[in-house]
């Protein structure tokens, strides 16, 4: 096997690899996707989870402090009216009251013994009882001090239920934001699921001299029809399909058929950047051999495509792959001759490689 051929094996070898790592690369991509979608619906149930514990804690609480909350209201207005009238130090008050309560009992009965009216006695009798519980309530510093804690109590009880209204508020917060999160990775999803087709081949694209597509005899100048052509359906035709597959390179390949060039010498390693940049026109190019000049042609297609609108986002790369490949993707044999079809530009699409850097 010739050097030229081990070349061209190896840079064959070397495109598969690349279309291989492409795709590999795609699916890891889509795998790792899906695991951050698994892992974020965990973390969002978890989430639910702990914030419809909250939510019964809150409301057990809600119905121990209403609870609470009666009994501190009844007995706030029973301290406060007892507050006004004695102390726990006036025991001589106390014990005056108590006396007049049995002098008032020994009345009563009396009273009712001659008759008086059962249910004006009985008014009174409720009234004496009630006063002599709330004498004895504030003669017993124990009873005071049980409700004073438990007033305490009920206050404690309100200031946790103010904190666990708080942690539930966070917790709420934290849920929308997990909520936002999942539905922005199912949205990137989609349109990854959309756009990516790993297992599907985009078109190529070739356009030889065979079907019109011509350039200046020997050069790399393109004639006015293929130039309209570029711009117009075969752009658009390009744009589609990078939008269709998701991807983002476009490679403009020259291939030449086998017969040699008269030239002696090659200005193409002194001005093959300069034209790629547009500061030089692709005329000042003289390729010596077929390899130059399938360089040459692919640069003129990628300076158009380029410069159109609909693919200014787009890394467009020449490449020349010379007399070597055949129509078909099959390698010459040497097949000498003049074959408009073997004259061509092959136009390919494919998705970058995510570990290559990204261009300017």
């Amino acid at each position: 096997m010739s050097a030229a051929d081990t070349a061209t094996t190896v840079e064959q070898k070397g495109y598969n690899r690349g279309l291989i790592l492409g795709f590999t690369m795609a699916e890891s991509m889509l795998l790792l996707v899906f695991c951050l979608l698994l892992v974020t619906a965990a973390i969002i149930a978890n989430e639910r989870l702990k914030a419809n514990n909250a939510l019964k804690e809150v409301e057990n609480l809600q119905t121990e402090l209403k609870k609470k909350e009666k009994d501190y209201e009844v007995l706030d207005a029973k301290f406060t009216a007892l507050a006004g009238q004695l102390t726990l130090v006036d025991r001589r008050k106390l014990e005056e009251e108590w006396r007049e309560l049995v002098v008032a009992r020994a009345a009563v009965k009396a009273l009712k013994e001659q008759g008086i009216d059962k249910d004006h006695i009985d008014e009174v009798v409720k009234s004496v009882a009630l006063l002599k519980e709330r004498l004895l309530d504030v003669a017993d510093p124990v009873k005071l001090q049980q409700k004073i804690d438990a007033l305490i109590a009920a206050e404690s009880a309100l200031k946790d239920r103010q904190n666990l209204a708080a942690q539930l508020k966070d917790a709420e917060d934290r849920r929308k934001l997990l909520e936002t999160l999942l539905a922005n990775a199912e949205s990137e999803l989609s349109k990854f699921q959309k756009t990516s087709k790993p297992h599907e081949w985009p078109p190529i694209i070739s356009l030889s001299e065979a079907s019109g597509y011509y350039f200046r005899s020997g050069s790399a100048e393109l004639t006015d029809k293929f130039t309209v052509d570029l711009n117009g359906s075969i752009s658009t035709q390009i744009a589609d399909n990078l939008k269709r597959y998701g991807v983002d390179i476009v490679e403009v390949i020259g291939h030449t058929d086998e017969q040699p060039l008269a030239r002696p010498n090659s200005n193409m390693d002194k001005l093959s950047i300069g034209v790629v940049s547009s500061k030089t026109p692709i005329t000042e190019l003289v390729p010596a051999d077929n390899a130059g000049l399938g360089l040459a042609r692919a640069i003129s297609v990628a300076n158009i495509l380029r410069a159109n609108s609909a693919l200014e986002a787009v890394t467009i790369l020449p490449l020349s792959a010379a007399q070597l490949v055949l129509p078909g993707d099959k390698l010459t044999t040497g097949q000498a001759g003049n074959v408009e079809s073997r004259r061509r530009i092959e136009i390919r699409i494919r998705r970058r490689d995510s570990a290559a850097p990204m261009r300017e």
